[in-house]
């Protein structure tokens, strides 16, 4: 369970609108720096139900206060007399309100002309000259001396010159920051790995870096993290950085000793747990012995390109682990001089010669006899329609990539609002344009419409239907993933008096054909036959070059070859494009698309509502408007 820091803030009085502390300013108790950008606040704060102050740096933007970095962890201020300032050496220190220095920065650098402390929009708190902002030329910085979290751009490793380590450390309760017993490093002896230790065992690791990422974390590919290892003969540190700054993401090391990647999510005004590394007991470093591996599940294995290489090991291989998905594929090879060793040990008996013999037929027969049986029932279910592999072939977003391609899911990006939702335009970092329907929690449609949607039309393709390029699942989050469509949908241009003088008749022809061959392939052409029970106006897309493009298909029904009508006791779907019969009596077929249809041509011809019609001789509808009096 992630861990979130409730603090009570006690800096209400005052709040700088500068970032910067000069020689001779400093900052009581309840006032705050803010970064440039507005993303942290640097200040006094007391942590849970604790009353001791401490100077921390949280995040500016979020609800819960979320601390990142403290200073005097391990020497509290027990009252709200503290003062933080910078002297003529560019020294940071934390008095009490008996003078007393608490804490204070201890730089060894030399001395700054105008030395001057500022709050960056990373959350590292630097100390350098005013007129110089090289971060290599920092006399101090937060960066240097990690708390309980990992920010993007911050460093963990070790300075092989001078022998200093940067570690991240836990704290020992949600209201003491001072390091606990955990901590999260770099681990340098033979290849470097990344590990978390408990005191000084090893208690989870990473693995080796072969390239591309760390081998024990197989952490799902995400193309908004960068992460990067580097070794050379001067340091060795681990670090990584996000390609949006929008996007708030923190590794935390919590007080039990877990790592979680997490991220925020404005909409639930909370931290989603992207990852957990020590997410079960395969994960506990040496939890099966030596030359064992732990098997988290029977999941077939995991291939990835590139990263690859040889490895020499010395001494025992303690911890290989199988992954469900992610990990490399192993393969040890030993000296000669260890395997002449093995077979010094002398050579089986003939009696054991045999059992073994034995054994290898029954079980080479066996393998024979279900593979066998294995291939019949592929063949079986390929013929029956009912192959595991056809039930959904489709790509899942995961919440960091699709929160990103809409910044943030910005109030600013949002298309509009139908029955699933709220529709965002997104652009995806290789610069993919595309449309995100959002499940709403008070969305007429739920958890069954959506399954539906993706289970449909990820096997439907035809240029008239709307493209699905994949889907988010995440908890409480649901989220399709469209091509966007840049001419809005049909409804906006034909009931608005300007824009309907935009379609002249040859475009409204080149629609309406585009509908109908839709709509011939949902009940002839495609791999399955689909009733569509929705087609209206506004779920008719428009591209580019006014291609209409059907979607919204959580209402649809899959009808098998011979079945040609079935009846619900839920009528679903939109007054004014529905058939009497499936309206009166739950009774649907082909001919609810068609009827449909026919409504939609009637309101691309005219321009007016079938509901919203009226006319000042008779109450009927458009379709009572047009039809033939007997």
């Amino acid at each position: 369970m992630e861990l979130v820091l409730c603090l009570l803030l006690f800096f209400t009085r005052r709040t700088w609108a500068i970032d910067t502390l000069t020689q001779g300013q400093s900052i009581n108790d309840g006032e705050t720096l803010v970064s440039a950008g507005g993303s942290f606040e640097l200040g006094f704060f007391s942590p849970g139900n604790s009353k001791s102050r401490y100077v921390g740096i949280w995040y500016k933007k979020v609800s819960t206060g979320t601390v990142v970095w403290v200073a005097n962890r391990e020497n509290l201020v027990s009252d709200a007399s503290g003062v933080l300032s910078i002297n003529e050496k560019g020294i940071l220190s934390i008095m009490n309100g008996t003078k007393g220095i608490v804490w204070s920065s201890n730089t060894s650098r030399n001395s700054a002309e105008e030395p001057i402390a500022q709050l960056l929009d990373s959350g590292n708190f630097v100390v350098k000259d005013r007129n110089d902002s090289d971060s290599e030329n920092f006399l101090w910085q937060s960066f240097d001396h990690p708390g309980n979290t990992f920010l993007p751009g911050m460093k963990i490793g070790i300075n092989f010159v001078t022998g200093s380590e940067r570690h991240a450390s836990s704290w020992k309760n949600t209201e003491d920051p001072a390091p606990g017993i955990y901590t999260y490093r770099v681990d340098s002896q033979g290849y470097p790995q990344v590990v978390v230790k408990k005191g000084a065992d090893i208690l989870f690791r990473a693995g080796s870096w072969n390239g591309l990422y760390l081998t024990g974390s197989p952490l799902p590919v995400n193309p908004l993290y960068s992460f990067e290892l580097v070794l050379n003969e001067n340091e060795v540190y681990y670090t990584y950085q996000v390609q949006n700054n929008s996007i708030y993401t923190r590794f935390l090391l919590n007080p039990s000793g877990l790592i979680q990647r997490t991220i925020w999510n404005e909409r639930t005004n909370n931290w989603e747990v992207y990852a957990t590394s020590q997410s079960d007991q395969c994960s506990i470093y040496a939890y099966c012995g030596s030359y064992a591996t732990c098997s988290t599940n029977e999941s077939p294995p995991y291939i990835r390109e590139g990263g690859h290489g040889c490895l020499l090991w010395f001494g025992d291989l303690i911890d290989i682990i199988e992954f469900s998905e992610g990990g490399q594929d192993l393969y040890i090879r030993l000296a000669t001089s260890d395997l002449n060793h093995i077979r010094s040990k002398g050579k089986l008996n003939e009696k054991l010669k045999a059992v073994i013999i034995a054994i290898s037929v029954i079980i080479a027969s066996g393998t024979t006899i279900l593979a066998l049986l294995l291939y019949v029932q592929k063949i079986m279910l390929r013929n029956t329609g009912e192959h595991g592999k056809e039930d959904l072939e489709l790509p899942v977003f995961d919440f960091a990539t699709i929160a990103t391609a809409t910044d943030n899911f910005s109030s600013n990006n949002i298309l509009g609002q139908g029955g699933f939702g709220p529709v965002y335009k997104g652009t995806l970092i290789e610069g993919q344009e595309i449309a995100v329907k959002r499940l709403s929690k008070n969305s007429g449609q739920g958890l069954e419409e959506f399954k539906n949607e993706v289970t449909l039309i990820s096997k439907l393709q035809h240029r008239n239907l709307v493209k699905l390029f994949g889907c988010c699942i995440r908890k409480d989050e649901k989220m399709l993933v469209y091509e966007y469509m840049p001419n809005k949908s049909l409804n906006y241009f034909i009931f608005d008096q300007t824009r309907s003088k935009l379609l002249d008749w040859r475009i409204r022809m080149h629609i309406v054909d585009g509908i109908a061959r839709g709509v011939l392939y949902l009940h002839h052409d495609s791999r399955l036959k689909i009733i569509h029970r929705d087609l209206k106006a506004s779920n008719i897309l428009l591209d580019h070059n006014m291609n209409p493009k059907i979607s919204d298909f959580g209402l649809a029904r899959k009808f098998g070859v011979d079945q040609t009508q079935a009846k619900t006791k839920r009528v679903v779907g939109t007054y004014g494009y529905m058939s009497p019969e499936y309206a009166l009596d739950g009774l649907f077929s082909m001919k609810f698309d068609v009827f449909s249809f026919g409504v939609l041509v009637l309101e691309i011809l005219s321009g007016k509502k079938n509901r919203g019609f009226s006319h000042p001789e008779h109450g009927h509808n458009l379709l009572g408007h047009v039809r033939p009096e007997d």
